[in-house]
């Protein structure tokens, strides 16, 4: 069975886009594909957070995933923390990758400008995102375009240690889904939308309730021309709309556009396919929130299976760099 792995950083509420671009791409994959979906807690670490907000925001975070669907007795659902691997398997990897690689990753300059201080591990993330990965052999990887980047460096850190030390890992592929891979801000249409960026009329947050989809939908950006038509480069802001309706019913958006003439009509359709679409995820994420205890097991049955595939990946590439057994 061919195994795919992702994750996602427990950085506040999960929104339309890691929904539609990820998330419900995992609930298909996982019945599939021997799948590891992980909440990369490490990764969070980057960057400033009050401790007490990442233990809640990781809790909510596992909530989120299964209320999208994940079902953790079909696939493996843990924190990345929970498995010391991890940073065991980075250092290792730190010590094959290079500064110039590291150099040109793009996300560290968009992340780090403007800082005073910018920590060592922002700069280093891309190599535990490589040790996430290559830990548990992963064939496929589900990433947004915006990761593609980091994903060629764990592919290349993994052929240079393969062919340095010997066949220690499996070199992934990225698995980048054609519709909704990219959902762009609804103030902002040039920018996808994100977690990390305050929008708060942009972001329509998976736990929204109808009235809130409803007005950021209504307060969408689109243009004065009135002519309803998928044009990306023209029309971003309408594009952007069409794309949504488009992932929401599982049409491409090209032929979602032929179906209007008023951008009106649009926004109404999109508001009523968007409520019903994250309806069953809010109220699932109600059901799961209220028994904490649960979700504790959940990810602590997920943690021992995780380190059950990691601790023989480490010590497989332990061996192959010469470092002596325990």
């Amino acid at each position: 069975m061919t195994r795919v792995l992702s994750g996602v950083q427990p950085s506040g509420d999960l929104h339309l886009g890691n929904y539609l671009g990820a998330l419900r791409q995992w609930a298909v994959h996982q019945h599939d594909h021997d799948a590891f979906y992980c909440i990369v807690d490490l990764h969070a670490l980057t960057l400033e957070i009050d401790p007490k907000v990442l233990r809640a925001r990781t809790l909510d975070t596992a909530a989120n995933l299964l209320a999208a669907g994940l079902d953790p007795e079909v696939c493996t659902v843990f924190v990345q923390s929970h498995v010391p691997e991890h940073p065991r398997l980075t250092w290792l990897l730190e010590c094959t990758a290079t500064m110039g690689e590291l150099n040109r990753m793009t996300q560290f300059k968009d992340k780090g400008r403007g800082q005073d201080a910018v920590r060592a591990g922002l700069f280093t993330y891309p190599v535990l995102m490589a040790a996430d990965i290559l830990l548990y052999d992963a064939d496929r990887v589900p990433v947004g375009d915006d990761q593609r980047q980091h994903l060629e460096l764990t592919r290349e850190v993994a052929v240079r240690f393969n062919n340095r030390y010997g066949p220690t890992f499996t070199v992934p592929e990225a698995a980048i889904p054609t519709v909704g891979a990219r959902v762009m801000d609804l103030q902002h249409p040039e920018r996808k939308m994100s977690k990390s960026v305050d929008s708060p009329l942009g972001t329509v947050a998976m736990l929204d309730d109808p009235a809130e989809v409803a007005r950021k939908v209504r307060k969408a950006v689109t243009d004065t021309d009135g002519e309803v038509r998928y044009d990306p480069e023209a029309k971003p802001g309408l594009s952007n709309l069409l794309e949504l309706l488009a992932a929401a019913t599982d049409r491409r958006p090209e032929d979602v556009a032929t179906d209007y003439e008023r951008y009106g009509d649009l926004k109404r359709d999109l508001t009523d396919a968007l409520v019903e679409l994250l309806r069953p995820v809010r109220a699932r994420h109600a059901e799961l929130s209220s028994d904490p205890g649960a979700l504790h097991a959940v990810l602590a049955r997920g943690a021992a299976r995780a380190h059950e595939v990691a601790a023989a990946t480490y010590a497989r590439a332990a061996a192959a760099m010469g470092l002596l057994p325990a």
